[in-house]
């Protein structure tokens, strides 16, 4: 985003109009970012620290995100708090940097596909929402997929979230809504039962596992946006 704004100007932006300022899972993510950021000689991205000082402990902004120490990410001698000016935000030009929050800057948004609805409906009720506001109940095809669900699942408010994956009587299969058949499952053990009426839903808790549920039961759910 071209406009110059403070670091908490930019994330309340960022959360108005997209998901949120952001965020770096890995070494793809970093390459992304500095794709975006080149454009832009340097950006606020959504990492800043609380404490300060020798005590400082990096955050995400986005909720439920934890930062993982990765120095590979940061420039040399950062973060420094150069001068002795508390630099409690951070810039990525070529690699991260540390800045007074209330500098101002260009700075990158990050628009999440998956949302968690804190509502509770049967598992019907959820994919009809889903596909009316989004695109359509979330399937998982692979543990990445999985671990992106599952960081959406611990800010629930029930103990299932729904997915969009139903048994299928006439075909005696788990299906997802995307017909796809299950090639990757994360089924908890003896959570799996083969009977009409029943969908899959993840645990929010725990290990994130997969159990069957009755469609009439009521949960919060994930819907994927493309």
């Amino acid at each position: 985003i071209k406009e110059q704004m403070s670091w908490d100007e930019a994330r309340a932006y960022c959360r108005e109009n997209y998901t949120d300022l952001a965020k770096v899972f890995d070494l793809t993510d970093m390459r992304r970012l500095q794709v975006s950021a080149q454009s832009q000689t340097e950006a606020w991205i959504g990492l800043y620290n609380i404490t300060g000082g020798a005590n400082r402990r990096w955050h995400w902004s986005l909720p439920g995100e934890e930062y993982t120490e990765n120095k590979t990410c940061w420039g040399a001698g950062e973060p420094n708090d150069y001068g002795g000016i508390p630099e409690n935000c951070v810039m990525i030009e070529d690699k991260w940097a540390d800045y007074p929050c209330t500098d101002t800057s260009q700075f990158i948004c990050y628009n999440d596909k998956l949302i968690l609805i804190r509502e509770n409906k049967t598992w019907e009720e959820a994919l009809n929402y889903c596909r009316q506001k989004h695109d359509d109940l979330v399937s998982i095809s692979n543990p990445a997929e999985q671990g992106w669900v599952q960081e959406r699942a611990k800010n629930a408010s029930t103990p299932f979230v729904w997915l969009g994956l139903r048994y299928g009587c006439a075909a005696r299969l788990w299906l997802w809504v995307t017909d796809y058949v299950v090639c990757y499952e994360r089924w908890a053990s003896g959570g799996r039962t083969e009977d009409c009426d029943m969908s899959a839903a993840m645990t929010t808790g725990g290990q994130h596992e997969w159990v069957s549920q009755r469609e009439n039961e009521t949960f919060n759910f994930i819907c994927i946006k493309h």
